[in-house]
């Protein structure tokens, strides 16, 4: 495991985890030519995620999911525990949609097939650091659908006596169905007639409510409680 050195506070601070050294060194290599993106360190297993994230407290996490001693997801849930500014994104070979609704439910805000280009990777990690989830329409239409389903066979929890359910408005709900869908924030806006910061400032104001930390953390919870319908 290894640390670096932050050199300033305006860059994207970001951690890589990954049990293979090569395709970590690949990883820093490349992130290393972007502009406002610094790799503060580095980690093989779950175990040493957690710990060098509670040290350097990173702004992005780039996660592998499957790893020795502790793996990727339940570091995932532990850093969102322990270090909750940082935003996580999954790394894997495989669009396993269990390993993708687990990441999810984990408090991952992206996940990535490793075989995207490396600009990808780079763009990824600014439009998680903007609040933007990075999951592609055809992976939320699958994460939606398996969560909807396994919500068809469980009754909906029942809400805490004394504890106030929180009311989205209207446009809230249309821009979460939205996010269920994979979209963007500009092709939400492009679709609603509304700016990008307004499409930032709703969604905001929608994770405030819910008290979540991801859009499709959100979203999920909306397709269990009933209030979006992800096929629509």
């Amino acid at each position: 495991m290894s640390t670096v050195p932050a050199t300033s506070s305006e860059r994207i601070r970001v951690l890589i985890v990954d049990d293979h050294a090569l395709y970590r060194r690949g990883l820093q290599t490349i992130l290393g030519t972007e502009d406002g993106i610094e790799v503060v360190g580095e980690a093989a297993d779950g175990v040493e995620a957690v710990q060098i994230a509670e040290q350097t407290r990173p702004d992005v996490v780039l996660m592998d999911v499957g790893m020795p001693r502790r793996g990727g997801i339940e570091a995932c849930r532990t850093i969102r525990q322990r270090v909750p500014s940082a935003r996580i994104l999954m790394l894997t070979s495989s669009d396993d949609e269990a390993h993708l609704f687990d990441a999810v439910r984990a408090g991952a805000s992206g996940y990535l097939l490793k075989d995207v280009p490396p600009e990808e990777v780079a763009d990824g990690i600014r439009g998680l650091h903007h609040g933007q989830a990075l999951i592609s329409p055809m992976m939320a239409a699958k994460l939606l659908t398996e969560f909807a389903s396994l919500s068809d066979h469980e009754s909906v929890p029942a809400p805490t006596p004394g504890l106030e359910v929180p009311r989205l408005t209207n446009r809230e709900l249309d821009i979460l169905g939205h996010v269920a869908r994979g979209r963007l924030n500009r092709e939400i806006a492009r679709d609603l007639f509304i700016s990008e910061n307004t499409v930032r400032n709703h969604i905001r104001n929608i994770l405030d409510k819910l008290q979540m930390h991801s859009r499709m953390e959100a979203a999920m919870y909306a397709v269990r409680q009933r209030l979006i319908d992800p096929d629509e």
